[in-house]
């Protein structure tokens, strides 16, 4: 169905994004001198403005830091740059992009990897959706583990308290330029966002009235050590004198072999693992014999395939799903498997739970994920099934996870899901929280399935109907009490493709994929 809430025809521009370069605004002067008086204004607790300026539809921005050259504004708005300190020694910088159209909705965006970069694809993406939209670096600049050396409070501000400060200071915020409060409140986060936003729902149940939280790093802790042990069984940190390192072209050997093994399984074969629970890979078919040449691996690379694509057990204790069948497919012998300590995994160890600099991953083990479970810096874990508080308020959870996710096992969405339904003895969770799970979609978008469905900005072939976009999807089910039972994304070549909510399966009938339970 299409959502009325929403202005249709200014979104069927908005959401093809190549039309924007002919979609033309006239700039209204009245909101551009309300919007500059807030400089004189605007005042909040703890909360330095640092800037406050009218900006036109079209044009581009000088973003805070440097992890992008410069961010795109597509519908003309008012933005306000702000730092507010968090203690003494901690504090955040962010953003909030007021578009001139507003529909009295508020949304907060998340942040991705080690979280100090200010999303501006999804401040675009809210504002031009008609959303007042704040996003923040997360307590520190830069996507990289440093400043958490010695930093607790800035550790703090990562684990769970920037998303916090973006909806208490934002909602002010959009109440003093627009002169009221704003109506619902949204949130839109992948991986690290999806975590925040996870985090959010269990820590600050009211801040948020519905939840966008795809491709979750829930876990925390157990997922950075599990990729530094993946990485270890193809012999990171010395690849060189590893039997048993993989390199990139026997990558795509690798991949081409679980195809071949698993891409019929879900009845068709399109180079898209529907299922890869169901792929019992078998990696011996690829062990050298003598007659099939450099095309082969040795005995040594074939045990390390064997414990990447098995369940990380320690002590009779399951610690992180598989890697999903499919995933390497991505970048063969990158991230995760390229011989290198995970550059995450290495920063998490080093700054947040050890506080050593010279740490010599040589000896990086079992026993240091031990160590980041019992420091769990900044309660970072996000492994707790009780979203009780975030459901007696009628609050709404979304969450999605890419099947061919190289970074984050698609199976440990499976176990958030199953672990807040044994928490909260509900058998189904679909009243309020939905896990879609997509074939072929790489971590949070990309990826040979039918992965663009509204979940971010940027996300070409999104379409402004709630049955195909994950976000319009979430305000029908909050304002609207109709909740998405499917939703549909788009290829790249324009194909589309129904996605079930979990624990319904994805099945072909000769024509084409639908759910059955």
């Amino acid at each position: 169905m299409e959502f009325s809430g929403f202005n249709i025809k200014f979104l069927s521009k908005l959401l093809t994004f190549p039309l924007l370069s002919s979609w033309s605004y006239h700039e209204n002067s009245e909101l551009r001198a309300k919007c500059l008086s807030l400089k004189s204004t605007l005042t909040l607790e703890n909360t330095t403005i640092l800037d406050i300026s009218y900006v036109s539809a079209g044009s581009t921005v000088k973003p805070h830091g440097s992890c992008v050259p410069k961010a795109f504004v597509n519908a003309p708005l008012c933005r306000v740059q702000f730092s507010t300190k968090t203690t003494a020694t901690s504090s955040i910088r962010a953003e909030a992009w007021l578009p001139d159209e507003w529909y009295g909705r508020f949304l907060g965006v998340g942040n991705g990897g080690l979280g100090g970069c200010i999303s501006y694809r999804d401040l675009d993406y809210g504002s031009a959706l008609h959303f007042a939209t704040v996003g923040s670096n997360n307590g520190h600049d830069g996507n990289t583990g440093r400043p958490f050396l010695g930093n607790p409070e800035v550790l703090n501000d990562f684990a769970f308290r920037s998303i916090h400060v973006e909806a208490v200071i934002g909602k002010q915020i959009v109440e003093a330029y627009y002169g009221k409060p704003h109506e619902k409140a949204y949130y839109l986060g992948c991986s690290t966002g999806g975590r925040q936003g996870t985090q959010s729902a269990l820590k600050f149940p009211t801040d948020w009235d519905g939840i966008i939280a795809g491709a979750p790093a829930t876990d925390f802790n157990h997922l950075q050590h599990w990729s530094g042990i993946l990485s270890i069984y193809i012999g990171a940190p010395n690849p060189s004198s590893s039997p048993a390192f993989i390199p990139p072209d026997l990558w795509k050997l690798v991949a081409g072999e679980i195809l071949n093994q698993c891409d019929s399984i879900d009845g068709v074969r399109d180079g898209i693992i529907t299922e890869p629970d169901a792929c019992d890979f078998r990696p011996e078919a690829l062990l050298c014999t003598g007659a099939n040449g450099e095309k082969c691996l040795s005995r040594p690379q074939v045990e390390a395939l064997r414990k990447i694509y098995s369940p990380l057990y320690e002590n009779g204790e399951l610690i992180y799903p598989r890697f999903d069948p499919g995933a390497e497919n991505i970048h063969p012998g990158g991230l995760m498997m390229s011989g290198k300590f995970p550059a995450y995994a290495r920063d998490w160890v080093k700054y947040a739970v050890l506080n050593d600099t010279e740490f010599n991953f040589n000896n990086y083990g079992p026993d240091h994920g031990r160590v980041a479970d019992d420091v769990n810096p900044g309660g970072i874990a996000t492994f707790d099934g009780d979203l009780s508080a975030f459901r007696d308020r009628g609050g709404k959870f979304l969450t999605y996870h890419g099947r061919a996710d190289d970074l984050i096992a698609s199976g440990n969405s499976k176990r958030m899901y199953d672990l807040v339904s044994r928490t909260l003895a509900m058998p189904s969770l679909d009243a309020f929280y939905r896990l879609f799970l997509v074939p072929g979609m790489e971590h949070c978008t990309q990826g040979p399935g039918a992965w663009a469905f509204g979940q971010r900005g940027g996300t070409d072939g999104a379409r402004n109907e709630s049955s195909h976009n994950l976000l319009l999807a979430l305000v029908d089910w909050v304002e609207g009490g109709v909740a998405p039972d499917t939703i549909t994304g788009t290829a790249e070549d324009g194909a589309t493709r129904v996605h079930c909510r979990y624990p319904m399966r994805s099945v072909w009938d000769g024509n084409a994929f639908g759910c059955q339970a």
